[in-house]
């Protein structure tokens, strides 16, 4: 059996990042893609995280 993954482009912020946790809350993995903003990018990474899924 394989975990779904899901790619976010655009993840640091607005749409994306909010498409990245409703993924994540619905147990997919998430790969974060972002052009700038890494800031935001890691943030939101750590709250990936700690919903118990795995974020690239």
């Amino acid at each position: 059996m394989s975990k779904k993954v899901v790619l976010i482009t655009g993840a640091s912020r607005g749409i994306g990042a909010a498409t990245a946790k409703l993924f994540a809350q619905h147990g997919y993995d998430v790969c974060l893609n972002y052009k700038s903003n890494q800031q935001a990018a890691e943030s939101l990474q750590s709250e990936i995280l700690s919903l118990g899924v795995k974020c690239l």
